[in-house]
């Protein structure tokens, strides 16, 4: 008969959701997804300018993909960084029921399955990528293509013609409380205006041979375990929060994900 030996990892997780808090309803959160021991697997910031390599597109190509495959989310300014993500979803009522006027009612629609469907995503598209360059070998012949340049995802507006898709996060250290919509951003958004996360002005790069030996040494567990979200409790929280986006790369180096 075996005994497994204790570990403080598996038998002593702490959850770090927010006890008793209906994460279905409506409001704003800001969500922070980090990847497994914080790898460099979707790109490079140089003086504070993000470049994103082909695996980090496909991860900026799900999240997007989020408010295809759920009708009660928003996505508001969102970032993928070398080896994390930022972003600010919004969870509203159900378009497609006039009849809905509380929001989510089920335990699939939650922040929580936000993620989960997201990293589910990510790593079966960022698994088959790599399994197209080993069968192909294009990687070590220098011959895969990238999009063209200049190529940038602009707007939901332009998203719901078929021309991006889209996906999740984690919380920083700062307080709770319930969320309120920032109404002015949000009008942009809904008009096709607000700007995602920037990006570089070049087409993605190809990922290095490391990053992909890191991917499968990771055995494509691609996503730390946990993520992290706050509950945006009013607009000046959420201006704050979306400008802490938006300039992330211009402070990588002190950020404290930055490995």
């Amino acid at each position: 008969m075996s005994i497994n030996k204790y570990n403080p990892d598996s038998h002593n997780r702490k959850s770090i959701r927010l006890s008793g808090y209906n994460y279905a309803q409506e409001g704003l959160y800001f969500i922070t997804l980090c990847v497994q021991d914080r790898e460099n697997i979707f790109g490079s910031i140089s003086n504070g300018i993000l470049t994103l390599n082909t695996i980090g597109k496909i991860a900026q190509k799900e999240w997007l993909n989020t408010i295809e495959v759920r009708d009660n989310v928003e996505l508001h300014e969102f970032i993928i960084m070398p080896n994390h993500i930022h972003g600010i979803v919004e969870i509203t009522k159900d378009k497609s029921k006039t009849e809905d006027n509380i929001g989510f009612k089920s335990p699939t629609q939650t922040i929580g399955a936000i993620v989960r469907g997201y990293k589910i995503a990510t790593i079966k598209q960022i698994k088959e990528y790599i399994a197209h360059i080993d069968s192909k070998s294009e990687y070590s012949k220098g011959e895969l293509q990238f999009a063209p340049k200049n190529q940038t995802i602009q707007s939901k507006s332009e998203y719901s013609k078929g021309e991006s898709s889209k996906g999740e996060s984690s919380k920083g250290e700062s307080s709770k409380g319930e969320s309120s919509k920032g109404e002015s951003s949000k009008g942009e958004y809904s008009k096709g205006e607000l700007q995602f996360a920037p990006t570089a002005p070049t087409a993605p790069t190809a990922p290095t041979a490391q990053t992909i030996n890191t991917i499968k040494i990771l055995d494509y567990k691609i996503w730390q375990r946990n993520y992290y979200e706050h509950i945006i409790k009013d607009e000046p929280a959420y201006q704050n929060i979306s400008n802490y986006i938006l300039t992330n790369p211009e402070k990588w180096y002190d950020d404290k994900f930055h490995k």
